[in-house]
């Protein structure tokens, strides 16, 4: 299956994971191997079905999409997570970006939006709306603690991946932020995969969230 995108949805809205599911599977080398009705669930699911992409509803039962997306990210290898929600304005969707979610996407999201959700996320890019990235990282409040240890962060970077931070944190793709700084798509990469461990974060999102941070 070298080129598809295997696809895990995890809600507990039955009618929900049929919609999504009967939308994705077969849609642009997006596979759905697998469904999950709760968060307790998802281990055995990623165990089972090995999906590149989770799709995670953050309201669920038992256990909820924050506790997951936590325990997923403690395994190794992890897949990329989009968290579901019915509200953009819902304050745990920061709370799952800092938990290290690639993107979220509103449950009533056009299927073009969310197919290129999946796309996107699977190719390492991050998946957040302009308006409503700006909106969700102008709400980080970073006491004088924080925003100075986000600084001491960023000196750790060379001023070549110091630009690339930035552009990251201003959401621009690879092949974006190649053509602005003249550079090769593959040295973006790498310069991407520097700052994510120089700053001991897991994805895109976090690294937008560390330079608001440092103001």
């Amino acid at each position: 299956m070298a080129g598809v995108i295997r696809l895990l949805i995890v809600d507990d809205d039955e009618l929900v994971r049929a919609g999504l599911s009967m939308m994705l599977d077969g849609a642009a080398g997006i596979v759905v191997v697998g469904e999950a009705a709760d968060g307790d669930q998802v281990p055995d699911a990623i165990a089972a079905h090995a999906p590149d992409v989770v799709l995670l509803d953050l309201r669920m039962p038992r256990v909820d999409g924050l506790t997951a997306l936590s325990r997923l990210r403690g395994r190794p290898r992890p897949p990329e997570v989009i968290v579901l929600t019915t509200f953009d304005s819902d304050e745990n969707v920061l709370r799952a970006l800092r938990l290290g979610a690639s993107g979220f996407l509103l449950k009533d999201s056009p299927p073009a939006s969310i197919v290129e959700a999946v796309q996107r996320v699977a190719g390492g890019d991050p998946m957040l709306s302009p308006g409503i990235t700006r909106r969700l990282i102008d709400r980080v409040s970073a006491g004088a603690g924080a925003r100075e240890k986000a600084r001491a962060a960023l000196d750790t970077l060379t001023e070549r991946e110091r630009d690339v931070a930035l552009a990251v944190a201003r959401g621009q793709t690879n092949a974006e932020i190649a053509a602005e700084l003249f550079m090769g798509v593959p040295t973006v990469k790498g310069h991407v995969t520097q700052v994510m461990l120089k700053l001991g974060v897991t994805n895109r999102t976090q690294v937008a969230l560390l330079v608001n941070e440092a103001g």
